[in-house]
């Protein structure tokens, strides 16, 4: 059935997932303010939970009460396709007893069954303590009391009525398709997590995390050779509210893409992209060889993500973590030589969940640590890797990165990947002034496939957009572009960054992990960067 946008508007009895709304326009915050449970209320239920576990013998406990909250909006050309609203809430206990980890969730949020909750994760803990060899080793944290944080936004998204959100989307699909595109989808994704976390540290800790992803997918398709172009957006999934999509005066890159940073104009953007794939169509086919690559902010955080964020993962290092795509060749042994080069002296990558408008800035983790930045790789030199409360020892330090995290109340919290981001360069250069110094090289912009090897060693990326640089010049467009190299030798051809004035993020709602598997919400920064000579192939698909 065609579901056009009007009959959408009109419907009053669709409802998606398990949260419904009875009227379209009305928000899912005002919908769900009656529920919301107070602090001090919060705080009885994770009392119960201390009590009940520390009266069996636990030697450490932490609850996390949570709530959350989702919102997706799907249309493609002038029909709305789905719209889901999710509600998820229960209680998550984790102990320690006779030396082991123990969990339990539940979501009969009272006292009495959150304590036999606690009582069930005790037992679990006791049970798994005759199978384990050495006694779990937590690194000291100091108790932060009664706190509170939240998501500095402008304008919760939860608060827009529905009607104006699919408006928007309306309007990007009509300008992409008035510019030249065949087909259009496009998306709004909502995400509330509100978070309450208590341990016998002494922290209780209430926070309210709010993060949204506005995106598109723009088709052209030749009618004479039935080929075809794609464009995703250029938008980066933001920790912000409504306010980054009521875009303000942007930077224009020569003509090239817009820089979105603070605010982003989806229906500009759309309108670009309608216009860049009929341009892709025509570009002429990439010649496999050796290039100077300069790679956008918007390209760089997946790199970033998988060839820094994922091998410096302290679990994947050790190998007790191997899912998705393996463990790490950036062993132990190297970090602590304080000599291996994972890098040019160009390259410092950091680590900071306190980044804002970032995806995984929150003011504590998972464990009740108070998030900060570090170093990873300082000067193009590894030094540190991302830890948990019970990691930190392994690698001789006394303290947590902040790096734990659940999707989920029901789900067991562990070690998941902070903000991971390139440091801008120090010296004033401009992404102009970059390209200006390129004999034969290729400007890329937005993230596209990729391909990495079981030690995050070897691999291979695309993109969205591919302009041909000769002379210092762009020359044009060109396609089938992708590139490979190995961590270690691509890090280490890295020969400029842009300063700070183009340092901007991107990032992934959906950066999955573990079995059973979880994912978590994460950015990464970057200015422009330039690598020399790295290996490009042609990935058009031959046929005869």
């Amino acid at each position: 059935m065609d579901l056009s946008r009007r009959r959408f508007l009109q419907t009053s009895t669709l409802a998606a997932g398990s949260l419904f709304i009875p009227v379209w326009g009305r928000s899912l915050a005002s919908a769900a303010e009656a529920t919301v449970i107070p602090a001090a209320l919060k705080k009885k239920l994770a009392d119960a939970a201390l009590n009940a576990a520390t009266k069996k013998k636990a030697t450490y406990v932490d609850v996390r009460i949570g709530r959350y909250l989702n919102q997706f909006l799907i249309t493609r050309e002038n029909r709305v396709e789905n719209m889901v609203n999710t509600e998820s809430y229960g209680a998550g206990i984790r102990v320690i007893a006779d030396g082991c980890w123990g969990f339990m969730s539940t979501d009969g949020l009272t006292p009495e069954s959150i304590a036999k909750a606690a009582e069930a994760a005790v037992a679990i803990a006791k049970a798994n303590a005759k199978l384990q060899d050495e006694p779990v080793k937590l690194a000291p944290q100091k108790g932060v009391g009664e706190v509170s944080w939240k998501t500095p936004i402008v304008r919760n998204a939860f608060d827009v009525p529905i009607k104006d959100k699919i408006d928007l989307l309306m309007e990007v699909n009509a300008a992409a398709m008035k510019n030249g595109a065949s087909f259009i989808n496009s998306f709004l994704f909502q995400v509330n997590e509100q978070k309450y976390f208590a341990s016998t540290d002494g922290s209780y800790i209430d926070q309210d995390i709010h993060r949204l992803w506005p995106n598109f997918f723009v088709t052209g398709v030749d009618p004479k050779s039935g080929k075809f172009q794609t464009r995703a957006a250029l938008s980066t999934p933001v920790g912000m509210g409504w306010e980054y999509l009521m875009p303000k005066a942007e930077d224009k890159r020569g003509g090239l893409v817009t820089r979105y940073t603070k605010s982003y104009d989806m229906i500009e953007d759309a309108t670009a992209a309608a216009k860049q794939v009929k341009e892709k169509m025509e570009a002429k086919s990439v010649e496999a060889g050796q290039y100077d690559l300069v790679l956008d902010p918007s390209h760089m955080w997946l790199t970033i993500h998988e060839s820094v964020g994922h091998p410096l993962e302290l679990d994947r290092v050790l190998g007790y973590e191997a899912n998705f795509a393996g463990t790490s060749f950036a062993t132990v042994d190297k970090m602590k030589s304080g000599t291996f080069k994972y890098g040019s002296p160009e390259v410092t990558l950091f680590a900071d969940k306190t980044q804002v408008g970032s995806l995984g800035a929150v003011g504590y983790d998972d464990e009740g640590v108070p998030c900060k930045r570090w170093n990873l790789v300082k000067d193009g030199i590894l030094v540190d890797y991302q830890k948990t409360r019970d990691q930190a020892h392994i690698v001789g330090q006394t303290a947590s990165d902040g790096c734990s995290y659940a999707d989920n109340w029901s789900s067991v919290q562990f070690q998941r990947m902070p903000n991971v981001s390139l440091a801008p360069g120090k010296k004033p250069l401009t992404v102009e002034e970059m390209i200006q110094g390129v004999e034969k090289g290729i400007y890329i912009v937005g993230s596209g496939s990729f391909s990495i090897d079981q030690q995050r060693y070897n691999f291979q990326f695309g993109g969205q957009l591919f302009y041909e640089i000769k002379d210092g010049k762009i020359t044009g467009m060109l396609r089938d572009v992708a590139y490979q190299s190995n961590t270690q030798e691509f890090w280490n051809s890295c020969v400029a960054i842009c300063d700070e004035r183009d340092y901007a993020l991107g990032g992934s709602f959906f950066d999955g992990k573990g079995q059973p598997g979880q994912v978590s919400a994460v950015s990464h920064g970057s200015a422009t960067t330039r690598f020399n000579k790295v290996n490009v192939i042609n990935t058009a698909r031959k046929l005869g």
